[in-house]
């Protein structure tokens, strides 16, 4: 049997990365590749929902789901990240829980509302987590994914898996993962592309859906539990 323990292993990996995440961030949400993702989730998520934002980090998408007018709970698998989001001021009105993905400490149907940010990639069974989102998901409420797309430099976290090597970052295709998600019990409602600099929504308009997701650095699914 492997020793590998990979809940053990992206624990430590995002312990160890808290202080670099956390300078970073703030500019990825107000500025950067997440600043679509509140106004994509107002689109479809009414004002004043529960929502469980699933791999929080340091918790700056969780305020500003906060500052939106969600009700929000963040949870994250690092307790390192869960210890800077309670210290933060801002996150005051915002309950943290340490907790696995494929896990949660949570009732059936708590939530109104989900968002899951390039977190998913992180587990080991990607399916056991998607599950267990719908399992603490309400029906007929929805779920905001971001899946990391083909250009996302942050795929090279599995590229050792090519050498044999055990690796904790599962990528996917935004088109297989959306696959998954129809095929277990989840109705895509919408879909957003977030690109690389160098690509304009004008420049990709045109395109079938499968080719703007090629270009994507992520791409944004909204899923209804059905």
């Amino acid at each position: 049997m492997s020793s590998f323990d990979w809940h053990k292993q992206a624990k430590n990996l995002w312990d160890e990365k808290t202080d670099f995440w956390n300078q970073s961030s703030k500019g990825m949400w107000e500025t950067g590749s997440r600043k679509s993702i509140v106004p994509f989730i107002q689109k479809h998520i009414p004002k004043g929902r529960f929502i469980a934002d699933l791999g929080c980090g340091d918790g700056y998408g969780s305020y500003k789901l906060n500052q939106a007018g969600y009700h929000v709970t963040g949870i994250d698998l690092s307790k390192q990240m869960i210890e800077t989001a309670k210290a933060e001021a801002r996150n005051k009105q915002i309950e943290f829980l340490q907790a696995d993905l494929t896990d949660l400490p949570c009732e059936n149907e708590t939530f109104s509302g989900l968002m899951a940010i390039n977190s998913i990639e992180w587990t080991e069974h990607p399916l056991k987590a998607l599950d267990e989102m719908r399992r603490i998901l309400k029906k007929d409420h929805f779920l905001c994914l971001g899946i990391l797309g083909p250009t996302a430099a942050p795929r090279a976290n599995s590229y050792n898996r090519l050498y044999g090597e055990s690796v904790i970052c599962n990528t996917m295709m935004p088109w297989e993962f959306e696959q998954l998600a129809e095929e277990n019990g989840w109705e895509i409602i919408d879909g957003e592309a977030v690109y690389k600099k160098g690509v304009t929504e004008g420049m990709a308009s045109h395109l079938a859906k499968d080719l703007k997701q090629s270009l994507t650095f992520m791409w944004l699914v909204m899923l209804k539990k059905v």
